[in-house]
């Protein structure tokens, strides 16, 4: 099918700048009118390191055009100086995959259970219920085997539904609130680990105790007790789906 030229510019530069390091997004833009023909991008990167070499092999190269590129990185981020928002869980699986490999680290659902109430009342037998308020709470665990980390994540999900008396409208906000939920915790549980990439390429990995929270200090019995346990396997969701909040980067090349 057609490509627009800001999608083929897109995939052009995720093809150039993806073999100095992992990429968190590339999105390009037509340049202002006043700035005449052509395009601008900014590419993030989730390692500091990976854009300053990117930044220097790149600037005032050909790379897939005729005129030579001007990279520089931005170190400035306008409302977001005080602000360090989570990776969403996909994010959170892509850069453990990337650095940790795929079987070096392993996820699973500890506690998935509908702790939903209602927000409106019956005022007469048989009136449809105002709002139905469809609540999740899930409990995550990230295991790291070969640094002998473990960590848990625990998030609630929930969703209004304005039609209490439809079962199809409750289906499909409790199959998105367990997605939420799930997708939410397990951010919480990786936001727990620090991941050291050294010169040399190899990974070492802490525990980031600056992110505890009062669930952690819970044995995993304790932690079932809170609620009914349902073992489910994360492979169940589709976490590709969920919308949650991506983390501002200070790595960006323009």
């Amino acid at each position: 099918g057609f490509q627009s030229p800001v999608c083929l510019c897109s995939h052009y530069l995720f093809s150039e700048f993806s073999k100095f390091g992992l990429l968190y997004s590339v999105r390009a833009h037509r340049n202002a009118a006043v700035a005449g023909p052509g395009y601008y991008a900014v590419i993030k990167f989730y390692s500091a390191g990976d854009a300053s070499r990117a930044q220097r092999a790149c600037n005032g190269q050909r790379l897939f055009q005729k005129s030579p590129l001007k990279v520089c990185v931005c170190t400035k981020q306008k409302g977001f100086q005080q602000q360090v928002l989570a990776l969403n869980s996909h994010k959170c699986q892509e850069l453990a995959n990337h650095y940790l490999g795929f079987n070096g680290w392993s996820s699973r659902i500890i506690t998935l259970q509908n702790v939903s109430g209602f927000d409106g009342e019956n005022e007469e037998l048989g009136k449809t219920l105002q709002k139905r308020s469809v609540k999740y709470l899930c409990a995550v665990e990230v295991t790291l085997p070969n640094h002998g980390v473990r960590t848990r994540g625990v998030a609630l999900g929930e969703a209004d539904v304005e039609n209490g008396e439809d079962p199809l409208e409750i289906v499909t906000a409790t199959k998105r609130v367990q997605k939420l939920a799930v997708g939410k915790a397990l951010s919480s549980a990786f936001q727990k680990i620090l991941l050291i990439v050294l010169e040399n390429g190899k990974v070492a990995v802490e525990y980031n105790s600056s992110q505890e929270e009062p669930t952690d200090a819970l044995t995993e019995e304790e932690l079932k007790g809170l609620v009914q346990v349902n073992e489910l396997s994360l492979e169940q969701f589709d976490l590709e789906e969920e919308v949650l909040s991506d983390l501002s980067f200070d790595d960006e090349l323009r």
